[in-house]
């Protein structure tokens, strides 16, 4: 068995931080994203993009965390959006009954 990745690639644009994730967010990798979000809101963005197309697990944990960004990202007067949601993601998010809870658009823009 393998141990869980995450990686977290930060791209800014003129109004937006795009956090593109690429592996699992699951107890192992949740303080990778947590520290990954905090870092980007040293200097708070219009928008935290989490741009999910290359997240291939979320548990749990992982979820946790996303509630747990959302509520500091709105916080601090930026919006938390999860772009690229694939279907796993979009079904875990309806059976969770998360899915009124964040912002999911379609892409990463």
């Amino acid at each position: 068995m393998t141990a869980a990745h995450l990686t977290v690639e930060e791209k800014r644009t003129a109004t937006d931080a795009v956090l593109v994730l690429t592996g699992e967010i699951d107890l192992a990798t949740a303080g990778d994203l947590r520290a990954a979000t905090d870092r980007s809101m040293r200097e708070p963005p219009g928008r935290v993009v989490l741009d999910f197309a290359g997240v291939t697990f979320c548990d749990s944990q992982g979820l946790s965390v996303l509630i747990s960004l959302n509520r500091d990202v709105t916080a601090a007067g930026s919006r938390l959006v999860l772009a690229n949601v694939g279907d796993f993601m979009e079904r875990l998010l309806e059976i969770t009954g998360l899915r009124a809870a964040f912002e999911v658009a379609d892409g990463a823009n």
